[in-house]
């Protein structure tokens, strides 16, 4: 944990819930759910939560902030195939300054498979300069640090 974190109480277990199903086009030719097609579920989790927090990211765009991944770290546990259903949890972990750390579980619906756990690590950069702030925009910051 580092010192500066900011993390709402009770905030690192509340786990978003964003369900999923396997069309043909996350598949490869075996029906096996192509590794890239994970990211892209991640990502739709991590952007429904933030809706669900009050933060669109139209919103973003229009302060000027963008939040790039700069770290992804992901382990595959069990493939998932065509016509499966799935459950991405996302949760915030950890606020550090501008850096925003999110975990991430994808597992059946029921929870009796695990398929991916994950962590991905976003920076606040103005879109503009195209440089890391040096802080978030009180919008994001007021969103991410409540309980």
């Amino acid at each position: 944990m580092f010192p500066n974190a900011l993390i709402s109480p009770g905030r690192g277990e509340d786990w978003f819930e964003y369900p999923v199903r396997v069309h043909p086009h996350h598949t490869d030719y075996a029906g096996v759910v192509w590794h890239g097609a994970y990211l892209t579920w991640l990502e739709e989790a991590r952007v429904e939560f933030l809706r669900s927090l009050g933060l669109e990211f139209a919103k973003l765009v229009a302060l000027g902030c963008d939040l790039p991944v700069v770290d992804l770290n992901l382990r595959y546990h069990r493939s998932l195939r065509l016509g499966q259903s799935a459950v991405v949890k996302t949760r915030l972990a950890e606020l550090l300054g501008v850096r925003i750390n999110w975990d991430y579980q994808i597992q059946a619906p029921q929870g009796e498979a695990l398929y991916v756990t994950g962590r991905v690590v976003l920076v606040a950069v103005d879109r503009e300069k195209g440089r890391i702030l040096r802080r978030l925009p009180a919008p994001i910051h007021s969103a991410l640090a409540r309980p």
